[in-house]
């Protein structure tokens, strides 16, 4: 029951804006599944309305390998015949980012909720980034609703805790995650800077992880003064890892 939830994931290449390469957390989501010899790779790109210039950038960057890739659309209705049988025979599941509250929206209306959590019980390693991290938590801070960030609060919880993200490039991201959790909105929370990921064993955070230098987790809860306390969990550099 593996999550890996980041701030990251596939990186720019020099061969277009469109074609992107295999990060460090990828590679990590790989590992966590076991590196198969021919690991089965889903991309949902639900959260960007399944935008085809995602789907290109996820098969660029698989192109020639031994990755079983593959994408699971919902708009205008599903690519696959069985949603579920498709997302139970993955090895990784990644979701990229964009709107949290459209992609729960429409995870909940094609019954994803149940899906996901039977992939996740099942051993299926499930992973994203930014609104792809966000959903597996309880909720957290999103720019779904506009340039002011709001509360997302019906995350999938599979995580029962609070979750932020973009934590060092977006400055409305830590200050409004310590007010949730100082006002009770959300749990301990826990968030991440660029480049770094979260990795959950069942509910418990067993690592955080990086794909460059200079950046960290951080774990955000109530004191028991009333205190909103922050602290830093550094993460370990993945191979490959950028300066």
């Amino acid at each position: 029951m593996k999550i890996l939830a980041t701030s990251g994931g596939f990186l720019p290449s020099d061969l277009g804006l469109f074609k992107w390469r295999r990060g460090p957390l990828i590679e990590h989501a790989i590992e966590l599944a076991g590196n198969p010899r021919q690991p089965k790779f889903c991309y949902l790109g639900t959260a960007s309305g399944d935008n085809p210039n995602g789907t290109l950038g996820f098969y660029s960057a698989f192109a020639g390998s031994d990755v079983r890739a593959s994408h699971l659309d919902l708009f205008s209705m599903p690519n696959v015949p069985d949603v579920r049988a498709h997302l139970l025979d993955q090895d990784v599941v990644w979701v990229g980012g964009g709107s949290v509250a459209n992609l729960l929206a429409v995870w909940r209306t094609h019954r994803l909720d149940e899906v996901f959590r039977e992939c996740w019980e099942s051993g299926v390693v499930l992973g994203g980034v930014s609104a792809g991290s966000i959903c597996w938590h309880v909720g957290g801070p999103t720019d779904s609703f506009g340039s002011d960030l709001r509360a997302v609060l019906d995350g999938l919880a599979l995580l029962p805790y609070g979750n932020g993200v973009h934590y060092d490039s977006e400055e409305q991201r830590r200050p409004l995650l310590h007010r949730l959790v100082g006002d009770r909105t959300l749990p301990t929370s826990y968030a991440t800077d660029d480049g770094v990921g979260l990795v959950y064993d069942g509910t418990v955070l067993a690592e955080v992880v990086a794909d460059r230098r200079d950046v960290a987790g951080y774990r955000v809860e109530l004191g028991t003064v009333g205190a909103v306390t922050e602290t830093r969990l550094e993460p370990r550099l993945l191979p490959g890892a950028g300066g």
